[in-house]
């Protein structure tokens, strides 16, 4: 290898190793360029939504089927443990904590033995723990109040009346073609 072979690599070493590092020093401070920005992190929904109105009208004798046509379809029915459905519901959103519930079901046979739901939200309370927007605008007022009537400055006066306006057109316009 030559010596400008050598010093040109040793040059593209060093000019690449001080870029690096300002990247490395750019990116550690807070309030540098990278810090602003953040990628894009899809929502993930996953499983079924339980809600404690559903997990009421579950009761022991049920079938099977009427399970189903409550819950819906569970997430998990394992082959190796048949007589036990489990209703799975996660939720990842930007800007939101985690969600995640968890309804256990256990049946005996084809009838419904016990139901396993902590902690279920009711509808009103799950739609108002996934809503992105927590606070409803306030309506401005379409009226001025007295106190704000009385704030206003009073208008000019003018003591010369308003000209009227001219009758007619302001302007000529050539005929429309033939």
């Amino acid at each position: 290898m030559s010596r400008t072979h050598l010093a040109a690599l040793l040059l593209c070493t060093a000019a690449s190793s001080l870029l690096l590092s300002g990247c490395a020093s750019s990116r550690q401070s807070e309030d540098g360029f990278f810090s602003r920005i953040t990628p894009y992190r899809i929502e993930i929904v996953q499983g079924n939504v339980v809600t404690s109105e559903q997990a009421a009208r579950v009761r022991p004798g049920l079938t099977r089927a009427q399970v189903r046509d409550i819950l819906g379809t569970p997430l998990l029915a394992d082959p190796f443990h048949a007589d036990r459905w489990d209703y799975i519901f996660t939720i990842r959103r930007d800007g939101m904590p985690n969600q995640r519930r968890s309804v256990v079901v256990w049946f005996e046979g084809d009838a419904l033995k016990a139901i396993e739901a902590p902690d279920l939200p009711s509808e009103r309370e799950f739609v108002q723990g996934i809503s992105l927007s927590r606070k409803k605008p306030q309506p401005r007022p379409l009226e001025l109040t007295e106190a704000q009537i009385k704030a206003l400055p009073a208008p000019a006066r003018r003591d010369e009346p308003a000209a009227e306006a001219p009758a007619g057109p302001a302007r000529s316009y050539p005929p429309v073609g033939d």
